[in-house]
C-alpha cells in the first residue's frame, strides 16, 4: 500500500501497531545513521526515510539503567505512549502527508525520576513541533 498514514487512525488517535519501529534492521539503521536532538526529558534520534509509501514509525523507550524496576519503566512508558497518541495526528502527521515524507524515530526518556503527566504532554508536544520542523 503506498500510503500507511490512515486517515481513520489519525482521527481515531490511536497507536497500531504499523506506527510502532520493530524492525531490527531498520532500528539498527536509525541509531547508526540517525540524527538527534534533546528536548528534557526526551532524546530524539530521527532519520527520514525514502520510501513510496509515507509512513511515521516510531519507538519509546525508557533506560534500564536509569530505572531498575520494570513497573517503574511500564508506567513512564505508558505515560509516554498516552502524550503521543494525544497529539501525533494534530502536530507532526498532517505535515507528514501533506509533504509525502517517511520517518522513522526513537523517543527516549532520559529524566532521573518519573516527571508529571502535564509535563511530559508539554515537553512531548515540543519535540514533535520540533522534529516537524527538521523534516
Amino acid at each position: 500500500m503506498p500510503f500507511r498514514l490512515y486517515q481513520s487512525s489519525i482521527m481515531r488517535k490511536t497507536f497500531t501497531k504499523e506506527e510502532r519501529l520493530c524492525s531490527k534492521r531498520d532500528i539498527d539503521s536509525l541509531f547508526h545513521s540517525g540524527s538527534s536532538f534533546v528536548v528534557y526529558p526526551f532524546r530524539v534520534v530521527y532519520s527520514v526515510i525514502s520510501s513510496e509509501a509515507m509512513d511515521a514509525k516510531v519507538i519509546l523507550s525508557v533506560s534500564k539503567k536509569r530505572f531498575r524496576r520494570a513497573h517503574d519503566r511500564n508506567r513512564i512508558k505508558r505515560l509516554m505512549r498516552e502524550v503521543y497518541r494525544l497529539h501525533k495526528a494534530e502536530v507532526l502527521y498532517s505535515d507528514l502527508i501533506d509533504r509525502s515524507l517517511s520517518i522513522h524515530y526513537a523517543i527516549q526518556y532520559i529524566a532521573k525520576e518519573e516527571l508529571s503527566f502535564n509535563y511530559l504532554e508539554e515537553r512531548m508536544i515540543k519535540v514533535l513541533k520540533h522534529l516537524k520542523t527538521l523534516v
